[in-house]
């Protein structure tokens, strides 16, 4: 398990002091994917580097495995930091040295014999899928390949936490989702609990159990994924969320819709489902039970962690009493409603 108990990050700036994190307090289980998310400057790298105390937190304490590293003295650190791997953006390799000598490194730096390290790098390059590169040298692999020479140098010391600061950033879209597939295999063949730093929410869609939103050096929201995109509650993550379900409709088609209603109402909802909910006939449902118009105006059904997700915007139109007891009644079958706008 991994603690961020009260943790402010400070510098010295030009003009004063910088406030990089404030008072952050997070609980991360054991062997689960953690994602931070936001934006650029919000502190998520300055967060991920506290937790092996690469930066020093100006104050706070952070427990991983049950160890308060802030109390530890140098040595003591320098061996718990040894159950806390690092994967990097920029992969960090030496173009010296092979793909299997690159992932013996820290084995190398601990004294570990040579029949020993044998016996850890090469499977961990078959579980990463690089078995057949284990001789070539970063120059003559791609950069997913990097990345995963990186991965398995990071578990090369066997480490109970992984740490994933932006490390498929510089890939592309089908690399980045080949590292993400491994990552999760990790996790779940290993039991290892990664924590993934990432501005990108396709990140936190594709593999994260749970997810903390991170703006200005504060934590402003937080949760199990799918009940964060089911109902998002700080602009930030809505922001977010904008780049893989839209959360509001197009300028354009705002002003079409407003045209539409100039002679009478409406209500614009979003709705959000999840789980079995995707599959019931709850619109029909609520068209029959309560005789109102609804036009779908925009709508996605995705999957997130397994569980089905469905987003849709309504124009809901007819009395205004029943369109009340209709998003009251949806509530109640657990749709998640929410008024966008109020158009008149």
């Amino acid at each position: 398990m991994i603690e961020i108990r009260n943790v402010s990050q400070r510098f010295a700036g030009p003009q004063g002091w910088i406030e990089a994190l404030h008072n952050v307090n997070l609980t991360i289980p054991p062997g689960e994917v953690f994602g931070i998310i936001g934006r650029s400057g919000a502190g998520k790298s300055t967060l991920v580097r506290t937790i092996n105390l690469l930066t020093r937190p100006t104050e706070g304490d952070i427990v991983v495995n049950a160890r308060t590293l802030t109390s530890l003295s140098t040595a003591e650190l320098r061996q718990a930091r040894r159950e806390i791997g690092m994967i990097f953006q920029h992969f960090n390799l030496l173009s010296s040295r092979t793909v299997f000598d690159n992932v013996a490194l820290p084995l190398e730096l601990a004294g570990v014999k040579r029949a020993e390290i044998e016996a850890t790098v090469l499977p961990l390059l078959e579980l990463v899928g690089l078995g057949a590169q284990k001789d070539r040298y970063p120059s003559q692999i791609s950069g997913g390949q990097k990345q995963r020479v990186g991965i398995a140098r990071a578990l090369a010391s066997k480490p109970k936490v992984l740490l994933s600061d932006e490390a498929t950033s510089a890939l592309d879209p089908e690399t980045t989702r080949a590292i993400l597939d491994l990552l999760r295999k990790i996790n779940r063949e290993l039991n290892l609990t990664i924590v993934m730093i990432t501005h990108q929410m396709e990140v936190i869609k594709q593999v994260c159990d749970r997810v903390a939103v991170l703006d200005a050096g504060r934590v402003v929201e937080s949760g199990p994924v799918i009940d964060v995109f089911l109902q998002p509650r700080h602009e930030v993550t809505r922001a977010l969320l904008g780049d893989v379900i839209a959360q509001e409709l197009p300028p354009a088609l705002k002003a079409r819709v407003a045209e539409h209603l100039a002679k009478g109402s409406g209500h614009l909802l979003r709705l959000a489902f999840k789980g079995t909910g995707v599959d019931q006939p709850v619109l029909s449902e609520t068209i029959r039970r309560f005789e109102l118009d609804f036009n779908i105006l925009h709508g996605q059904i995705d999957e997130i962690q397994g569980q089905a997700f469905g987003s849709l915007a309504v124009l809901a139109g007819g009395d205004p009493v029943k369109v009340a007891q209709a998003m009251a009644w949806l509530r109640e079958q657990g749709v998640v409603v929410e008024e966008l706008s109020h158009v008149e």
